[in-house]
């Protein structure tokens, strides 16, 4: 408990009471402050003098540990300001991210929004970041215990065809401190970015990937698994070739889903048509069904971090259920606080 003295009175607040008040003060706020000030208050709370309060479910995947299956999904600290602190908080992995080569301001605000009554969220956000130099002299100051991955783009004006370059460029800037990478093409708000999911770009960049990746693995001497972030948005009838592909290029697994452009189960709210990408509950139950539809056609042979719609420890268990090997948070860690965090692995076995 935490006892606060306003006036002349003492008001005892439980943990959950007090992260409840702080929620209630940040919807206060537009989604794009508020997210600001969550990084903040995080940082502050989460400290270099803090002990951990990570709860210990090891998982050993691609030859790592990670101290428990729940992440953080790519985009909440994009610029890796406050990763040591979110270990701290309690996650077992986090993954920073998405970064390119050059800084990007992203796309024009307003470019968040909240739907509260169905727990989503649409963000048109673009890839706004401090470029790959910034996040690398991030990555070195890292201190605190647990697995961080790193997400890659390529910048919204470089052409499809010179795509391998920017990823390529993010790939051996970050080998040497990541734990792993994931190569994002499934951003519906960077023009264009999708299509590289498609037979005429994927396998030229993957052979590209595995090229820079082989390389730079000689120089630091460890073999880091390179991810791919695919969306619910592919069509059912690409899963084979994709997975395919994957396989051929020795992709060691996949991040499923990433956001949808499919709004339908959010029309009716007053921000339920803007564009860009939703994320949140309405998702949970397609990317399920994509998580086991991957891992049986991929023979179990790509292993699955499932994201998307996970509210609660049964969410969690429906991924698992399905094939995921570990799960990460994103529009539930907004909505649901860090709680979720320490609900989906008191459920777990």
């Amino acid at each position: 408990m935490l006892c606060y003295v306003f006036g002349n009175k003492n008001v005892i607040f439980s943990v959950s009471n007090m992260q409840k008040f702080i929620q209630k003060l940040l919807f206060q706020l537009n989604p794009e402050s508020a997210h600001s000030f969550a990084q903040t208050l995080i940082n502050l709370r989460y400290a270099n003098f803090f002990e951990s309060s990570k709860q210990e479910k090891p998982v050993e995947l691609w030859g790592l540990r990670f101290p428990n299956p729940v992440g953080l999904a790519a985009g909440w600290d994009k610029n890796g300001v406050c990763f040591d602190a979110l270990f701290r908080l309690g996650f077992g992995f986090v993954e920073v991210g998405t970064v390119t080569p050059k800084p990007e301001k992203g796309n024009p605000k307003p470019r968040l929004f909240r739907i509260q009554k169905k727990n989503a969220l649409i963000n048109r956000m673009g890839f706004n970041n401090a470029g790959i130099d910034a996040l690398v002299h991030k990555l070195q100051t890292r201190k605190a215990p647990g697995i961080l991955g790193v997400n890659i783009g390529k910048n919204k004006d470089t052409p499809l065809e010179n795509a391998l370059d920017d990823y390529q460029t993010c790939l051996k800037a970050v080998y040497p401190y990541a734990d792993y990478i994931v190569v994002n093409i499934s951003s519906p708000n960077t023009p264009g970015l999708r299509e590289l999911q498609s037979e005429r770009y994927l396998n030229h960049l993957l052979q590209g990937l595995r090229t820079a990746k082989k390389s730079a693995a000689a120089v630091v001497d460890r073999d880091l698994p390179l991810l791919l972030k695919t969306t619910v948005d592919l069509p059912e009838t690409m899963y084979a070739s994709f997975v395919q592909t994957l396989i051929d290029n020795d992709i060691d697994g996949l991040v499923i889903s990433n956001t949808t452009i499919d709004h339908s189960s959010v029309s009716n709210d007053k921000y339920g048509n803007e564009i860009g990408g939703l994320s949140g509950q309405p998702l949970r139950e397609r990317t399920t069904k994509m998580i086991q539809a991957i891992n049986e056609i991929s023979e179990k042979k790509l292993p699955i971090i499932g994201v998307g719609g996970i509210f609660s420890a049964e969410d969690a268990l429906k991924h698992q259920q399905a094939g995921a090997a570990l799960f990460q948070l994103f529009t539930g860690f907004v909505y649901q606080g860090p709680q979720l965090i320490n609900e989906i692995l008191s459920a777990l076995p």
